[in-house]
């Protein structure tokens, strides 16, 4: 066991951070989309942000999505790769699905544990621009969101939303991971392609509808708690939510799936040539 090479655990997160410099504008508008108070279309939201607030406006918060990439990615990924270097046999045999299903659960529960306050800058951030100048938070970068955040409504507020964001991390990472991991594995298996960008890319647009579809309603919930004080539990964003219809758990979909799938291509094809570039040591 002493003798095998392991993944550098770090990676995931840098992946995420360069594949989220892409991606940025489309989780603005989801926010957006599950924080209106109407059923405004993603094309009229998207119009308007722009004709508002101008490009700048859909890339408001960049520097709280880096930042929760690094932290939070970088966790969820990292636990999962090392617990998966430990359990893995010496002859290399892939681990059972139900396995990487936990292991991807409790990755997930770490992970947000130290990303959910760039999340929360994050969200409010993104939402900034949406609302009347005299109700935004004006935070400059996380970094004076986090320090405003804890001055004013200490370090609680930080980890609002963090009931909705556990289940949320660990679905996200049981799709994004997990199924990331057994998608290449039955892809290879069939020994049509071999193991390159091709497998990586199926496999990572596989992982990522499974994630978005795992995920959506609880993200609906997590944003709308984060978002500010009008909410003080899950239940109240639940109840709600509710009264605007099942569907109201599903507002956003489209851009999160357009988001989270080319996310988490991005994220895995960035990791996976990184791990070309650092191999394991």
């Amino acid at each position: 066991m002493s003798g095998k090479k392991q993944q550098r655990w770090y990676l995931g997160g840098m992946g995420a951070c360069l594949a989220v410099c892409f991606t940025h504008p489309l989780d603005t508008i989801k926010v957006h989309l599950q924080t209106q108070q109407g059923k405004d279309p993603i094309h009229r939201v998207l119009v308007r942000t722009l004709k508002t607030n101008g490009i700048m406006g859909i890339y408001s918060g960049l520097s709280a999505s880096i930042l929760r990439q690094a932290t939070y990615t970088s966790v969820r990924f990292g636990a999962y790769e090392v617990a998966r270097a430990r359990l893995t046999s010496a002859d290399g045999s892939p681990l059972p699905f139900s396995t990487k299903v936990a292991l991807a659960a409790v990755g997930g529960t770490l992970g947000i544990l130290a990303g959910n306050p760039a999340d929360v800058v994050n969200v409010r951030m993104q939402n900034d621009m949406r609302l009347p100048v005299a109700q935004r938070v004006g935070y400059r970068h996380v970094f004076h969101g986090l320090a405003t955040i804890g001055r004013t409504e200490g370090l609680k507020a930080l980890y609002r939303g963090l009931q909705a964001n556990i289940p949320r991390s660990i679905l996200i990472n049981i799709g994004q991971v997990a199924c990331y991991d057994q998608a290449k594995q039955g892809v290879l298996s069939l020994g049509v392609l071999k193991d390159g960008i091709a497998v990586h890319f199926l496999s990572s647009f596989i992982a990522g509808t499974m994630a978005t579809t795992l995920t959506q309603p609880v993200d609906v919930v997590k944003t709308r708690l984060m978002q500010g004080t009008q909410f003080n539990s899950v239940a109240e964003v639940v109840m709600a939510t509710a009264k605007e219809g099942p569907l109201a758990f599903y507002k956003g979909f489209i851009p999160a799936w357009v988001r989270l799938s080319p996310q988490t291509i991005l994220t895995w094809v960035f990791l996976e040539r990184l791990r070309i570039i650092f191999p394991p040591k």
